[in-house]
């Protein structure tokens, strides 16, 4: 089985005081477990970094940690998506035509990079957002 983690998920699995850390960590232990392919992006990869370095965490997550959570907790059991510039083309494309607005750009580079790797399960707490941007792609959305 091919799963597909959102940057909601790695956030939450990788910071222990976060509200959703339990069941994004057990999402994320059960896939390596239970030896299944697991994905992120390669635009993951930074806002995780992102995300990590910037937010209000307590203790804060200085840069080096957030790299050695990456390497060291991310990295080995997962594949990184990384999209071409024309799929990238066509992302905003989509999103451009459907009137889609701001972050939700993001999202959409998750969907389609979940879409490249043929993955059968997609962990991300945008439910919602991902169910609207990939109709038919609902029945593989889920929250961990």
């Amino acid at each position: 089985m091919k799963v597909y983690f959102d940057t909601s998920v790695l956030v939450a699995a990788a910071v222990k005081g976060h509200a959703h850390h339990g069941p994004a960590f057990s999402a994320l232990e059960e896939s390596v477990a239970k030896g299944r392919h697991g994905f992120m992006s390669a635009h993951g990869m930074a806002e995780l970094y992102a995300v990590l370095t910037r937010a209000p965490f307590t203790p804060a997550v200085y840069p080096s940690e957030a790299w050695q959570i990456l390497e060291q907790s991310f990295l080995p059991s997962m594949e990184v998506v990384a999209l071409t510039a024309e799929e990238y083309r066509r992302v905003v494309r989509e999103c451009a035509s459907h009137g889609w607005a701001g972050g939700k750009i993001y999202d959409a580079l998750h969907v389609q990079c979940a879409r490249k790797a043929g993955c059968d399960r997609i962990y991300t707490f945008n439910v919602r957002d991902f169910q609207r941007l990939a109709p038919e792609l609902q029945a593989k959305v889920c929250a961990p």
